[in-house]
């Protein structure tokens, strides 16, 4: 099983900025999702290896997902932080043929251990 590893989570105060740090490689898609105690874990943001990006609505225009591909390093830079942002997030890979464009968790194959994300108010 391929592992991911992340890195960079921690705690920030509401406006900040936090960047988590996925090295992924051998993926179509890569994906950063978030789950809380008690809910279904959702799709946060995914690249295709076309560039290809898709966001969840409650982080457009704050977060960004980018790559770099001589380290097979996916990233996810964090803007205006809220409470709401409070999570577990976890970096995901895809070799499923439907991954790019979508933001489906069942979609992906493996998962990194994952990182905490605190937003205080």
């Amino acid at each position: 099983q391929a592992q991911l590893a992340e890195s960079g989570g921690g705690s920030v105060q509401s406006g900040g900025s936090l960047r988590l740090s996925c090295v992924a490689s051998g993926y179509d898609c890569a994906g950063w999702f978030r789950q809380v105690p008690g809910k279904e874990r959702e799709g946060v943001a995914t690249i295709a290896t076309d560039g290809n990006t898709n966001y969840a609505n409650a982080v457009k225009g704050r977060f960004t997902i980018s790559q770099d591909k001589v380290t097979n390093t996916v990233y996810l830079q964090m803007n205006s932080l809220t409470p709401e942002d409070t999570a577990k997030y976890y970096c995901g890979g895809s070799v499923d043929y439907a991954c790019s464009g979508s933001l489906w968790s069942a979609l992906y194959n493996d998962w990194g251990q994952g990182t905490q994300v605190t937003v205080s108010s």
